[in-house]
């Protein structure tokens, strides 16, 4: 390389910004550019997917299942088991969105002449589950939905889980578990599969017949009855004694279900010395009562604090109660904000507190421990204790 001294090697660089223009001028104004490695990234993760709902289908006296297929020239990018889908919501003024364990196996969405995934969602009872009633009540084939996927870490990995899997499931929790067994059935999913599905009646057994449905001899399906004393079968709660009689070797534990039922299966667990390597937990959602959570002030009365909203130079006031996350403030003032798992895990909803004193429960708290020193929350899981002001991203 040759040298020409410092001044005329600095100024060089204009030679090579005037080569540079001229040869794109001579370039063709209908060539397209196009990199296929980014093509691949916005396949497999696109920032949105177009669906439509193609079919409903009871799946217990209060669960519907909703088979959604790309629309609008869309592809459905793959997943595995395990993994959710986020789903954008308009109810009346409000736009939100709302996690959802994908209950279908991964090759039905690269499979056959209309590849799908599907979802399972359950009435909520009256007074809670205001978005899961709305979705169940109102939610049709034929209807058009922007969703994203995939998401989350809830998944089988064979360099880090056993070959046996003993899936701890309650409530709409065995829907992740459905497409484990699925997937298995099929051949594209080498495990042992033994799910304890925990139940309070043989009435309402979410997905029971599709996998009583399962041919496979690697996959077992136990209810467990808590509230029928006549019920011929496993009775009672997923305690250790039961969790061991199922328990075969090396296992690796797969726990999905309401949060009262993760306290109590932790501490049964617990109970048989299983190491947390051996412990996957998965859970949607913010608590129904936050002032239940550990480490919440006892004293703190709860009330509606004003919330000062930064986007760039632009700030609004708005409404915010103590008993509900950011999220839900941002999202009734009409102010978007990405969110996706709504469990403080994912990190879509970050923003930092610029002022005022906030309650992040310990529990399902994802930041990392820079976030946690510079005033960084997730929105989905961080309730206001006094007035605040936060920062959000411009959208």
């Amino acid at each position: 390389m040759k040298i020409n001294g410092f001044l005329k090697d600095v100024l060089g660089s204009s030679r090579v910004v005037k080569a540079r223009r001229e040869l794109i001028k001579s370039g063709s104004e209908t060539a397209v550019f196009r990199d296929p490695i980014n093509d691949v990234a916005r396949e497999l993760h696109p920032d949105v997917t177009h669906v439509k709902v193609t079919k409903v289908e009871d799946v217990s006296p209060t669960a519907r299942k909703y088979t959604f297929e790309a629309d609008q020239g869309d592809i459905l990018p793959p997943f595995q088991c395990g993994q959710y889908v986020s789903i954008d919501l308009q109810i009346g003024d409000t736009l939100t969105t709302r996690p959802y364990s994908i209950c279908s196996a991964p090759f039905e969405a690269r499979t056959g002449e209309h590849p799908f995934f599907e979802i399972t969602v359950r009435n909520g009872k009256p007074g809670t589950g205001y978005v899961s009633c709305w979705f169940y009540e109102n939610v049709k084939a034929g209807d058009t939905f922007t969703a994203h996927l995939p998401f989350g870490q809830f998944y089988y990995e064979p360099l880090r889980d056993s070959h046996n899997v003993v899936a701890l499931a309650g409530g709409s929790g065995i829907t992740p578990f459905y497409s484990m067994a699925k997937e298995i059935e099929h051949g594209t999913l080498d495990i042992n599969l033994t799910i304890l599905y925990g139940s309070v009646s043989t009435k309402d057994i979410i997905l029971e017949k599709q996998l009583k449905a399962v041919k496979s001899d690697k996959v077992r399906f136990i209810n467990v009855i808590s509230g029928d004393e006549a019920y011929d079968g496993e009775k009672g709660f997923l305690t250790a004694e039961l969790i061991k009689k199922y328990s075969e070797g090396d296992t690796t534990y797969f726990v999905c279900g309401p949060l009262a039922m993760y306290h109590f299966v932790k501490g049964e667990l617990d109970k048989l010395d299983v190491p947390s390597k051996r412990i996957r937990m998965e859970v949607f959602g913010a608590p129904r009562d936050i002032t239940a959570a550990e480490g919440y002030p006892q004293d703190f009365n709860p009330q509606t604090f004003r919330l000062h909203v930064m986007r760039g130079i632009q700030e609004d006031i708005i409404e915010a109660s103590s008993l509900e996350p950011f999220a839900v403030a941002l999202e009734r003032a009409g102010i978007k904000n990405r969110t996706r798992c709504r469990s403080g895990a994912c990190g879509y909803c970050r923003c930092q507190v610029l002022d005022g004193d906030v309650f992040v429960p310990a529990e399902g708290d994802g930041r990392r421990m820079a976030d946690k020193e510079f005033g960084f929350v997730h929105a989905c899981s961080a309730y206001p204790l006094t007035e605040c002001t936060i920062r959000i991203p411009i959208l």
